[in-house]
């Protein structure tokens, strides 16, 4: 192996390694986003209010297409990865209300 191919295979690992934490990051970010939704579908559940809130929704939306730009991340993405988010939250909430 040459210096260069193996420089270019340690930069690899690094960034596989990164890439690695910041999937473990997501993963638990989501967890605790998600016991939070599941404690506001109960709240909505008890005191029959409806499981979605579109006007929330809609600045949660404006508010991630802010901070992706700001992050210089495609605002498409976030909008699609806040819409499924959204849609799992609603069906969870839809299910505590059955």
């Amino acid at each position: 192996m040459t210096d260069t191919s193996a420089r270019a295979q340690a930069l690899l690992k690094e960034h596989r390694e990164s890439i690695d934490r910041l999937d473990a990051i997501l993963v638990y970010t989501l967890a605790e986003r998600f016991k939070h939704t599941q404690a506001v579908g109960r709240l909505k559940a008890e005191h029959d209010l409806p499981p979605s809130d579109p006007s929330r929704e809609g600045r949660q939306i404006e508010r991630l297409e802010w901070l992706s730009k700001e992050a210089d991340l495609d605002p498409e993405f976030a909008r699609q990865f806040l819409n499924f988010i959204i849609s799992e939250v609603i069906r969870h909430h839809e299910k505590l209300q059955k």
